[in-house]
């Protein structure tokens, strides 16, 4: 804390001490819900985002109510009240509208909204906004406005809150900048993985020189001479679909469950972390779902636009687990490795070419998964060769994957970072540097 600045207590636990020339307040005191329904057609949706209010992307999932959304003028805040969309929030720079769940509050008197706007913007806000929550929608936590008025905030004088905002304005874009600039780095070394996949899996392992020919397919090209083409079917000796199963009974027929979002899709395996889904099934679906190391499955249900359907992952635990109903297990036949199959399955998918199987109702995607396995043609080499090609694809692929993992790691202590300046700065723990 400022060594020039006294501080009092607040007497609210998320905000702690405050310095002794600011006020206490509640939110009811500076803003008034704005209620008016309007029709998207008179007004352009706009999406309440983890970055601040947008205008509604054509790909973003819709409502059919298109004349049941709220108002949303420019300089009104807006916040998300289901408590999975946590940190959605921002002022509005544009005149619009918002679907129904959103709380959208218009500012009366003299303050500064972009200083409210990063004091809600603050993990510790978020945290006291939902505990105030108590109406279920889908089986989430939500608040409403007769809630959320009565939330306890800070009241710095006007011209603070206007130093405050403009330091934090500048301070956060300088660190976004840098996000942006990370993640942006992250990508190509995931394109670099992308074309070494792609080039191990249709020509061999690097060094290795062999007669080439003409695969007769544009994204392959020409492969090793010795190599044949074939439809990926043939590669294939069992697929079955996975299961949900029941609730957790406490019993012997608790199995763990593998899910998509165990994928670990940057090492084609499934992440270690060991907290996963417990569900309960009849013995007889344990025997038939059971999975064994050196299973591949594939997502083919669910997907999104960064992140299509149709992944795969080679399961390789060595616990007891089966998988859930919106993948299929492969089997391989023995004359070939698994890992170079997934292998092939991401050169397939990174390249874009998984997407020509998609189907798409109600906001899910679903892969054609059996007309892609009778329809493509991947390139085929000796087992040996398989095996080859896989060890020296884990090993570059680690090093790639290690890189991406330490700038993964970056983001997070820049966005922990982040969360603790806004609070230190919004909450007067901190005085804000002269120039």
């Amino acid at each position: 804390m400022g060594a020039s600045i006294k501080y009092k207590d607040s007497g609210t636990e998320w905000i702690g001490e405050i310095p002794s020339t600011w006020s206490i307040g509640r939110i009811g005191q500076l803003y008034i819900e704005r209620k008016q329904k309007v029709s998207d057609k008179d007004y352009p949706p706009l999406s309440v985002t983890m970055s601040g209010i947008m205008p509604q992307l054509d790909t973003a999932a819709k409502s059919d109510a298109h004349d049941d959304r709220k108002l949303v003028l420019k300089g009104d805040f807006a916040i998300n009240s289901r408590s999975d969309r946590r940190g959605s929030c921002g002022i509005s720079a544009y005149d619009g509208s918002v679907s129904l769940i959103n709380t959208v509050l218009e500012p009366k008197g003299n303050f500064s909204p972009d200083y409210y706007g990063w004091l809600f913007k603050s993990t510790m806000f978020s945290d006291e906004y939902y505990k105030w929550g108590h109406g279920i929608v889908d089986d989430l936590w939500t608040t409403n406005w007769q809630d959320m008025k009565k939330i306890v905030i800070p009241i710095p004088s006007l011209l603070e809150q206007e130093k405050i905002a403009s330091f934090l304005n500048k301070k956060c874009n300088e660190i976004d900048n840098i996000i942006r600039n990370t993640e942006n780095s992250i990508e190509d070394y995931r394109k670099l993985k992308q074309s070494i996949i792609t080039e191990a899996v249709t020509k061999g392992i690097s060094g290795k020189h062999h007669q080439m020919s003409d695969s007769g397919i544009n994204w392959i090209g020409e492969i090793p001479a010795s190599w044949s083409m074939m439809r990926m079917k043939n590669c294939v000796k069992q697929r079955i679909s996975g299961s949900w199963g029941e609730d957790a009974q406490k019993n012997e027929n608790d199995v763990v469950c593998m899910r998509i979002a165990d994928f670990d899709y940057d090492r084609l395996l499934f992440n270690k972390s060991g907290k996963y889904t417990i569900r309960n099934y009849d013995r007889s679906i344990i025997s038939k779902l059971q999975l064994t190391d050196g299973d591949i499955l594939i997502e083919k249900s669910g997907g999104g636009d960064k992140t299509p359907v149709g992944r795969a992952v080679v399961f390789d635990l060595g616990i007891t687990a089966l998988y859930a109903n919106f993948m299929d297990k492969i089997v391989c036949k023995p004359e070939y490795n698994s890992r170079w199959f997934a292998y092939v399955f991401a050169a397939f998918y990174q390249n874009g070419f998984t997407k020509n199987y998609i189907k798409q109702t109600t906001g899910i995607q679903n892969l054609d998964l059996s007309a892609m396995l009778a329809t493509e043609k991947i390139p085929i080499p000796p087992l040996s060769e398989q095996e080859q090609i896989v060890e020296e694809l884990d090993c570059k692929c680690s090093e790639i994957n290690d890189f991406i993992d330490k700038k993964k790691q970056f983001i997070s202590e820049l966005l922990l970072y982040k969360q603790s300046i806004i609070y230190e700065y919004v909450t007067g723990k901190k005085e804000v540097p002269e120039l």
